[in-house]
């Protein structure tokens, strides 16, 4: 019999590949932008286009699993864990569009900081979803979701350094409540990278 399950099983991992791939180049492009601050930088088209690819990756993995009877995992993981890959996308999409709406003039070593954490934290998981489709690598994909934690914790600190700046000397109440927006929603991203490792973690237990 020429019909298999095995070809639609595999799509699963390359999609979600290729969905951890848009969180890095999405994270990548908002770490230049902060390294090289220009309100005019195609940076934040760049971002827009990537965050609507990542959405379109997202569609195709959930719109796969309603046409797929046997998945290479439990179902509600799948779905889950497309969710949770695309709303980190979706939070760099946030910071970018928050910044251009407020017109913000200038970046800081702050912003730098948080931004370089998430470009690692996206590249955490997408080296961790990579191990996925092997079982035998599990060791790895754990590996790479406790430095994903750790990421998230100097997130954590970062983010309290960042804030404590802002209210130093006399500062501006729109410009605080500006920054300290970007620095939060810059955070909770590289909080969903953390989620997202939660997600593997479990979805490997599962596996035994």
């Amino acid at each position: 019999m020429g019909f298999s399950l095995i070809p639609r099983e595999e799509k699963f991992f390359d999609l979600f590949e290729e969905l951890a791939s848009h969180n890095v180049e999405a994270a990548r492009t908002f770490k230049e932008l902060a390294k090289n601050w220009s309100i005019d930088s195609p940076a934040f088209d760049r971002i827009r286009d990537i965050e609507h690819e990542a959405d379109i990756t997202t569609h195709e993995i959930k719109d796969r699993l309603n046409r797929t009877f046997v998945t290479p995992f439990d179902r509600e993981d799948i779905h889950e864990l497309a969710s949770d890959l695309d709303d980190i996308v979706d939070l760099i999409q946030a910071i970018s569009s928050r910044i251009y709406l407020y017109r913000v003039s200038h970046s800081n070593d702050d912003l730098v900081q948080l931004a370089d954490i998430l470009w690692q934290a996206t590249e955490g998981v997408r080296k961790a979803v990579k191990e996925l489709r092997a079982p035998e690598k599990k060791r790895r994909l754990l590996d790479h979701c406790i430095e994903i934690n750790r990421l998230e914790n100097a997130g954590d600190q970062a983010l309290g350094v960042a804030i404590g700046r802002l209210f130093q000397g006399t500062p501006d109440p729109l410009e605080v409540i500006k920054w300290k927006e970007v620095y939060e929603v810059t955070e909770a991203a590289i909080d969903k990278c953390e989620d997202v490792a939660n997600r593997l973690e479990s979805i490997v237990v599962k596996q035994g």
